[in-house]
């Protein structure tokens, strides 16, 4: 899958770190006085890290990342020196992604007369290290200092919404018409007072953000779920989500969406999802999801089960069946 990724100019790099704290994923490090990519497992190539660096020295590019091979990574990683090859083993070791260290270690023995640093060195410091919180979140702000100071994205600009009252609205989707669900008071209801526990098993969430070869949506069953069918349901973690990955994304409003068609192709490719549940509202404008869930199913060189829940206005779930 062609994926988009970070590109860091080390001319124009001079290790300030400030891209750091903005990687959320912990794929970057100043290593040797340079920002260093360290995983590509782990870099959603979204560029947030982009804005950040006051030499520019960061860019995207568009390039080969499916399926992930540690191979190839350490090919690359190895002339970078012995640093970066214990940054990127620790990182996969802090992420749980023991198959990949195992792979990487091996290639190092089988290598190790081309190397350019001792080898147990390496496994000396990876094999000591306990797995903790990575680099950007250590790093990462608080909530209070994360503003967007000085710009940002618009999306958190504060504002006041007009909503026009259900008897004059009119035109448009038929399911964006604003409407009244009337509900049980609580005296007529039967009211649990107790918190529900979350269900969700990976963040981020959003089709844009997620990256297929996280380790929580390996062999995985598969949630696709319009943006606004978790509002609508009062029980979408306990109907839905348990024990389950999930994406979210909005056919009608969501931009780009060719990268949702890749991603699913290699959740089902690459991450080998057993099965995909596609949650959908009874609104027209939510068909395209469904849709593009069977384009991938049948773009991907695996087939697997796709189930397809339609869930009304009101949260009741209309339909449930596998297509």
């Amino acid at each position: 899958m062609i994926r988009d990724m970070i590109k860091i100019d080390e001319d124009k790099c001079n290790g300030c770190g400030v891209c750091i704290p903005s990687c959320h994923e912990g794929a970057l490090q100043i290593i040797d006085g340079k920002a260093r990519l360290i995983s590509d497992l782990m870099c959603d190539g979204l560029g947030a890290c982009l804005n950040h660096c006051p030499q520019d020295a960061m860019t995207i590019e568009k390039r080969e990342a499916e399926p992930y091979d540690e191979i190839k990574v350490m090919e690359i990683m190895v002339d970078k020196g012995i640093n970066t090859v214990i940054a990127h083993l620790k990182h996969l070791k802090d992420h749980n992604e023991f198959t990949f260290l195992k792979q990487a270690v091996n290639w190092l023995k089988e290598n190790e007369t081309n190397l350019e640093f001792p080898l147990n060195d390496v496994i000396k410091e990876v094999h000591g290290h306990k797995p903790e919180a990575t680099q950007a979140e250590q790093a990462k702000p608080s909530v209070l200092e994360m503003g967007h100071a000085g710009g940002g994205c618009p999306g958190s600009t504060p504002r006041v919404i007009e909503r026009p009252s259900v008897a004059t609205a009119g035109g448009g989707c038929p399911g964006s018409a604003p409407k009244t669900i009337e509900r049980p008071t609580f005296a007529a209801a039967a009211v649990n007072n107790g918190d529900a526990p979350s269900q969700l098993r990976q963040w981020p969430v959003q089709m844009h953000l997620i990256n297929p070869m996280m380790p929580s949506f390996r062999d995985s069953d598969m949630v696709l779920a319009a943006d606004c069918v978790a509002f609508a349901m009062g029980n979408f973690h306990s109907k839905f989500l348990k024990g389950k990955s999930v994406g979210i994304a909005c056919p009608k409003l969501d931009s780009q969406q060719d990268s949702y068609l890749d991603k699913l192709i290699s959740l089902i490719d690459n991450a080998k999802i057993n099965t995909l549940t596609v949650a959908i509202m009874q609104v027209p404008c939510c068909g395209g999801l469904l849709q593009l869930a069977k384009t991938a199913v049948e773009q991907a060189s695996r087939k697997i089960p796709v189930k397809v829940a339609i869930v009304s206005i009101e949260g009741e779930i209309l339909s449930e069946e596998w297509v």
